[in-house]
């Protein structure tokens, strides 16, 4: 690597939801078709999309062996607001660390912390948030003090489960809840010691800047969602007064290169920030049916362009 001392320590993993896949049930395309789609395009490994979609263990593990692919994590959301409804969550929680200690015990992973999977911890969408994506939070949609110490006492509760399990979480801020803007993300950070999940393209829309918070955020964060992201897009979805799904479907998240993230700069402030772990290429796409083959087909070509982008943009930085 140019003007460093060591290659850096980083795998490249793409995202079920890349290729449309939101539901374990019901997906555009079978599982092991994507993980070829992935492994032919050049990524490391995969984030585990809804659980359940790859399998569970052991076929799990064997799928990913088959494949040539390790896994980087997936997401779960607690209704940390809610005391029943957490109490009720973590069921799902627990499911879900089933399937990543079963990978991560068969996976180098398992003597690399830096590439073990990562429980990703989140809010599920709020309904008067999800209307107004990347609006700047107000006293009517942010939650009070009160509120959002127990809501940071039940992090810290599903923090804990994940560690007494072996893994390390991280948290993914994201428009439409109640962690989505840069003051949030930072409220969160300062009342927990969990981990971040930084997502360039929700950060960015949500009116923060990844770089500089990779500059200032970087001892916190533990994984990291590369997505391109457009305001120009967002601007004109808000003004039709259209919610996130409909910013999405309007290309809010369009492929690496087509919006607004300056990539190489990422970078660059990743690899001077020590940052080594999983970098996962992800890109918020509409659903569509199986049989779809046009929208099959443009996802998986976008995929692999992303793949291509993140290479040009690392030689760009410097950093191969």
């Amino acid at each position: 690597m140019t003007g460093h001392a060591a290659p850096w320590a980083v795998r490249v993993a793409s995202a079920p939801v890349s290729f449309g896949v939101y539901r374990a049930d019901g997906a555009p395309l079978g599982p092991d078709e994507m993980l070829t789609t992935m492994r032919e395009a050049g990524y490391h490994g995969t984030d585990s999309g809804p659980i359940g979609y790859l399998g569970t263990a052991p076929a799990l593990p064997e799928r990913l062996a088959a494949h040539g692919l390790g896994l980087s994590g997936g997401w779960v959301d607690l209704r940390y607001d809610d005391p029943d409804g957490f109490r009720e969550d973590l069921a799902a929680l627990d499911a879900a660390l089933d399937v990543f200690t079963a990978v991560g015990d068969a996976e180098a992973g398992a003597a690399d912390p830096r590439f073990a999977p990562r429980p990703t911890l989140a809010c599920p969408d709020r309904p008067e948030r999800f209307a107004r994506p990347g609006m700047p939070a107000d006293l009517r949609l942010s939650l009070s003090d009160d509120d959002w110490q127990a809501c940071a006492g039940r992090i810290g509760e599903a923090a804990a489960r994940c560690r007494d399990r072996g893994l390390e979480p991280v948290f993914h801020h994201h428009l439409g809840t109640d962690v989505e803007t840069p003051e949030e993300i930072e409220r969160l950070l300062g009342s927990t010691d969990v981990s971040l999940c930084l997502d360039t393209g929700h950060l960015w829309l949500a009116g923060g800047n990844p770089v500089a918070v990779i500059r200032d955020w970087s001892s916190r964060i533990r994984q990291v969602h590369v997505k391109d992201a457009s305001r120009d897009v967002l601007a004109r979805i808000r003004g039709v007064g259209g919610d996130l799904w409909d910013l999405v479907v309007a290309g809010g998240f369009p492929p690496l290169g087509q919006g607004d993230l300056d990539l190489p700069a990422v970078l660059a402030e990743l690899r001077r920030s020590g940052y080594e772990g999983w970098i996962v290429i992800e890109q918020d796409v509409p659903v569509f049916r199986a049989s779809d083959t046009e929208a099959l087909a443009r996802a998986v070509a976008d995929q692999r362009a992303n793949r291509t982008a993140f290479g040009e943009a690392l030689r760009a930085a410097g950093l191969a």
